[in-house]
């Protein structure tokens, strides 16, 4: 899958989705600092997913109904570097077919799929 991770994203988090075999583009070393619509367009120029842990996000894709490939809201926080990367790797394992236009939220224990249609 291809991803484009905000630049809040834990680099353990973009680093196990690249060993992996996924493609992520990362803000923070690409272009930090740019706005939420700049990060959304970058996801959806790339055809990725967008993930992050900026609950904005929800706002555009909802209230403003801005188009997307697919969201992925992580809530893990308190959680080690290593837990938070092994927990959304597992999640895109197992639900990649579903994140795919759907706004996902990645919680410590639960995982919560909202398809756009």
């Amino acid at each position: 899958m291809t991803f484009v991770a905000d630049e809040g994203v834990d680099s353990a988090v973009v680093a196990r989705l690249r060993n992996e075999g996924h493609n992520v583009f990362y803000v923070a070393e690409m272009s930090p600092g740019i706005s939420d619509d700049e990060v959304l367009n970058q996801a959806n120029n790339n055809q990725a997913l967008l993930m992050t842990e900026d609950k904005d996000f929800g706002e555009l894709v909802f209230r403003l109904n801005r188009i997307h490939r697919g969201v992925v809201l992580l809530r893990l926080y308190g959680l080690s570097f290593e837990l938070k990367a092994k927990i959304v790797s597992e999640t895109v394992k197992a639900h990649s077919g579903e994140m795919l236009s759907a706004f996902t939220v990645i919680a410590h224990s639960s995982v919560r799929i909202r398809s756009r249609f």
